[in-house]
């Protein structure tokens, strides 16, 4: 189905544990895993496990900057300190977690979340250090430069995370930009597209150290764990594309061929971007006689996906989150190429395609690949990210 060479699948790494999620078996469409047939060889039967980026979300989100780290393969102690210490900065200003990913998330690319010296700055490597850069008189976790202070407060962690908050807060609408955009309006970054990579492993970190606030999204002026859908995101920048009940699963003893999960709704809801990404495909998809007839209700054998959008998510694990959303009632409003933001509305949900009625059907495939072979289950996923696929 990809125009596109599929990449070689790499091993994701271990993940924390968590208790095994399920989903319910109904039979809502897609009949017997012909749903995207011509888009990514569907009928594949083995499906690698998925688990929850971390434990469930407590509703006390306090870190502790003093304490035991947790273990991570890709950070270690000093490096998970620090990440609390941004943290820690972040609620006694009452920054909400979302500014917390952000923080984390640029600190990773600026500094590998190391308080970094410079070998251009002598009095930088007078004090103690993580150690050194090169890059112009910039120092910290964030490597400001001497405009945003001494060397010995922007050496501080504590001080250049306030510092970047005050910028950070000042960026209008910050909440609902895509992480990147965000981080480049504080940080004026030669590379500003290199911070969205580390948005799935920022969240991660803000979950082991401050009981799972990634998950939360403001509701009331209240952050509330695993409750984001459509315009409303969560801190870990994901969103449920609409508001409904999971019927037919994932890869289910009657369908092991079908990759994604069916989600029910009325014909014509929004159908929302599930985090912010590049659009790789917005087509019409052939049903099994090679007709691009997506432009009337389908039917059961009819085959194809019809009008569907597949949307690639940077993340430095996987190499890429896909998302695939299929049976849109009309043309996508995205295009190929196209930057969208998390909770943007990318069509309506419809019948087109291999249906037995309206619904949306929704994939997650990991490593950038769009093919069956990388599909994982959506539900434990979402969940996972703060945005569980489930009836408001």
């Amino acid at each position: 189905m990809s125009d596109e060479r599929v990449p070689r699948r790499r091993r994701r790494p271990l993940r924390a544990l968590a208790a095994a999620l399920t989903v319910g078996l109904g039979l809502l469409c897609c009949t017997g895993g012909t749903a995207a047939f011509f888009l990514t060889e569907l009928g594949g039967d083995s499906a690698e496990s998925m688990t929850p980026m971390s434990l469930e979300c407590t509703g006390d989100f306090r870190v502790d900057v003093t304490g035991d780290m947790p273990r991570m393969a890709d950070y270690g102690e000093s490096q998970l300190r620090n990440a609390a210490k941004i943290i820690g900065v972040g609620q006694e200003m009452k920054v909400p977690a979302r500014g917390w990913v952000v923080a984390v998330a640029t600190a990773m690319q600026e500094s590998g979340l190391r308080n970094l010296a410079n070998r251009t700055v002598a009095e930088s490597q007078d004090l103690p250090n993580e150690g050194v850069g090169a890059d112009h008189d910039s120092v910290g976790l964030f490597q400001q430069r001497a405009s945003w202070g001494s060397v010995k407060q922007r050496m501080t962690p504590e001080y250049a995370a306030r510092k970047f908050y005050e910028k950070l807060l000042t960026v209008p609408g910050w909440e609902q930009l895509p992480l990147s955009v965000a981080a480049q309006k504080v940080q004026v970054s030669a590379f500003p597209d290199a911070y969205a990579k580390h948005e799935t492993v920022a969240s991660q970190i803000v979950d082991a150290l401050a009981g799972g606030a990634a998950r939360t999204t403001m509701v009331a002026n209240r952050q509330t764990c695993d409750a984001a859908s459509g315009k409303r995101v969560a801190a870990s920048g994901w969103t449920a594309p609409i508001a409904g009940a999971v019927g037919s699963g994932f890869r289910t003893a009657q369908r092991p061929g079908h990759d994604g999960v069916d989600i029910g709704a009325r014909k014509g809801t929004p159908i929302h971007a599930a985090a912010s990404g590049r659009v790789l495909v917005a087509r019409c998809d052939p049903d099994n006689s090679g007709r691009e007839s997506c432009d009337v209700d389908g039917y059961p054998g009819k085959g194809g996906c019809g009008w569907f959008v597949d949307i690639l998510h940077p993340d430095e694990r996987s190499g890429g989150i896909v998302t695939r959303y299929c049976h849109m009632v009309t043309r996508p409003r995205v295009h190929p190429g196209q930057t969208v933001a998390a909770g943007e509305v990318i069509g309506e949900v419809g019948s087109s395609g291999n249906s037995s009625g309206p619904h949306l059907h929704f994939e997650v495939h990991e490593d950038g690949d769009r093919s069956a072979r990388s599909a994982i289950d959506p539900v434990p996923f979402m969940r996972s990210r703060g945005a569980p696929l489930k009836a408001e």
